[in-house]
C-alpha cells in the first residue's frame, strides 16, 4: 500500500472541495444555510490531513519493525520514527530531493526503498558510503582497508517465527561515530552464495565460500543487518540508490510486548 499517494490523493480531492465551496458554492446558499455533507465532511477533514500529509513527508514518519534483521539493535514490533529531513528534502510519492542537507554515514541506521520492489520499505545499517571498499570475511567487517573493532558481548537468544529458539554470540561494533550490538550465529556460513542475485554493479563485488567484498559506486551505499547471519541485505540484492533513501531512524516511541523501550534511541 502507497499511503503517501493515498494521503496526497485524499489531500486533492478534500482541499479541492474545500475551494470549491469557499469561491463557488457558499455564493449560492444563504449565509445561515449549512452546505451538504458531502461538502462539509470533506472541507472539516482538510486542515488534518495537509497537517498529517506534511508531517510525514518532511518532518517524522512512522515504521513498524516487521523482522528479525535488526536485532538486537530492534526488535519485531517495535515502533519507530524516521527523521525524513536528515538526508535532505524531497518530494512526496515521488521521492525526488529538492535540498540537500546531509549525506548518510556509516554506522547510521536508515530507512530507504527496497530497490528490488521499491514499494516496500527497508530498515539496515549503512556500513558503506560511496567510494568504500567492504570487506567480510570470517564474519568481521573491513572497510577500506581497516578492520572495524569488534569486541565480544556474551549471548543473545531469541525467539524466531515457528518458535524456533535461536542462539547467537553478541558483539559490541564500532563504525563511524556509533557503536551498536550486532548478533552472529557461528552455525550458519559466512554467507549464502545461492542467495546472491543479480543486481547493478554486481561487478563490483567479489564472492567465495568465506565472504565477500564489494566497491561502492558513487550516488550508492552498502547497508547491512545488525543480525548478521538472519538478513536480507545489500550482499545479497546490491546496493542503495540514493533515490531510494527515505530517512534516518531516531527513537523507538511504542512496542506493545515490551514497554521499557519506549522512548529508546537507535543508535
Amino acid at each position: 500500500m502507497n499511503f503517501p499517494l493515498i494521503m496526497l490523493i485524499l489531500l486533492v480531492i478534500t482541499g479541492g472541495i474545500a475551494l470549491l465551496d469557499r469561491f463557488v458554492l457558499e455564493r449560492r446558499r444563504a449565509p445561515e444555510v449549512q452546505g451538504p455533507w458531502w461538502v462539509e465532511y470533506p472541507k472539516s477533514f482538510f486542515p488534518v490531513i495537509l497537517v498529517v500529509f506534511c508531517l510525514r513527508s518532511f518532518l517524522v514518519e512512522p515504521f513498524k519493525i516487521p523482522s528479525g534483521s535488526m536485532i538486537p539493535t530492534l526488535l519485531v514490533g517495535d515502533f519507530i520514527l524516521v527523521n525524513k529531513y536528515t538526508y535532505g528534502i524531497r518530494l512526496p510519492v515521488i521521492n525526488l530531493k529538492v535540498m540537500d542537507i546531509k549525506e548518510p554515514q556509516r554506522g547510521e541506521v536508515m530507512v530507504f526503498r527496497y530497490p528490488e520492489n521499491p514499494s516496500m520499505d527497508y530498515i539496515k545499517r549503512v556500513i558503506g558510503v560511496p567510494g568504500d571498499t567492504v570487506t567480510y570475511h570470517d564474519k568481521h567487517l573491513t572497510i577500506n582497508g581497516a578492520p572495524v573493532k569488534m569486541e565480544p558481548n556474551g549471548e543473545y537468544t531469541y525467539v524466531e517465527s515457528g518458535l524456533n529458539y535461536i542462539y547467537s554470540r553478541r558483539f559490541t561494533e564500532s563504525l563511524g561515530d556509533h557503536t551498536y550490538k550486532t548478533l552472529i550465529n557461528p552455525e550458519v556460513p559466512d554467507i549464502q552464495l545461492a542467495g546472491v542475485r543479480p543486481f547493478p554493479f554486481r561487478d563490483n563485488c567479489a564472492y567465495n565460500d568465506s565472504g565477500f567484498s564489494c566497491k561502492v559506486p558513487d550516488g550508492n551505499y552498502f547497508t547491512m543487518g545488525d543480525n548478521r547471519d538472519s538478513s536480507s541485505d545489500s550482499r545479497y540484492w546490491g546496493f542503495v540508490p540514493e533515490r531510494n533513501i527515505v530517512g534516518k531512524a531516531f527513537m523507538i516511541w511504542w512496542n506493545f510486548s515490551d514497554l521499557t523501550r519506549i522512548g529508546l534511541s537507535i543508535e
